[in-house]
């Protein structure tokens, strides 16, 4: 059965009860990042496996979202910030017990350094501070020097790419907050595949 949401704005990605963040690295620049979120709505389902249908609607300032197990969203776009941010509200779903859902895109320039590598994420319950991203393995050395030679392959040390955060911000009564909070774990690996996925699909975009 499909129920209506209690309508929420921006500020709910911040001061809602429950937040989920996560973070992860793309090799693609912003703009490229938020073309597939915000103009190519169509094209999710090819790279966010659990989406099984997306398409706009109300002339791109709304959303219909199908995700896998059945579960339906009608959604409004509240921000449309080219190379920077993509959000939406959920207004009417058929998944019980949740009261009021928003999901966050941010987006920020980021350069990879010397062992992080695209899709790596962190998931914690507050936000990195905007573009400050979090790096995996030993960082070089002060004063190492950067060897020359061979090209670096797209997404290696030294290309640009972008810094995707992905807060998902809901509300509802403690069972659904308690559930919501222990998929946290299957939420995180499901946006590190989609992400990886992206870039992967964005980066044979480019080669073509």
């Amino acid at each position: 059965m499909t129920r209506r949401l209690r309508p929420v704005g921006l500020g709910f990605a911040e001061d809602a009860p429950t937040r989920l963040v996560f973070t992860a690295r793309a090799s693609a620049a912003p703009d490229a990042v938020y073309r597939a979120l915000a103009e190519e709505v169509t094209g999710w389902p090819s790279w966010f496996r659990a989406v099984t249908l997306a398409r706009p609607t109300r002339g791109g300032g709304g959303r219909e979202v199908r995700l896998m197990g059945g579960v339906r969203f009608q959604e409004t776009v509240m921000a449309a910030d080219p190379g920077l941010r993509y959000a939406y509200r959920v207004d009417e779903t058929n998944v019980p017990g949740v009261r009021a859902l928003l999901e966050e895109w941010l987006l920020t320039p980021a350069d990879h350094s010397p062992g992080t590598a695209p899709g790596t994420t962190t998931t914690t319950g507050t936000p990195p501070a905007p573009g400050t991203a979090t790096t995996t393995g030993t960082p070089p050395a002060p004063g190492t020097a950067t060897t020359t030679g061979t090209p670096a392959a797209p997404g290696t040390a030294g290309t640009p790419g972008t810094l995707v955060r992905w807060t998902f911000a809901a509300d509802g009564p403690p069972a659904f907050r308690l559930a919501l909070t222990a998929a946290r774990p299957g939420l995180g690996h499901s946006f590190r595949t989609a992400v990886r996925t992206l870039d992967a699909r964005l980066a044979a975009r480019t080669r073509g």
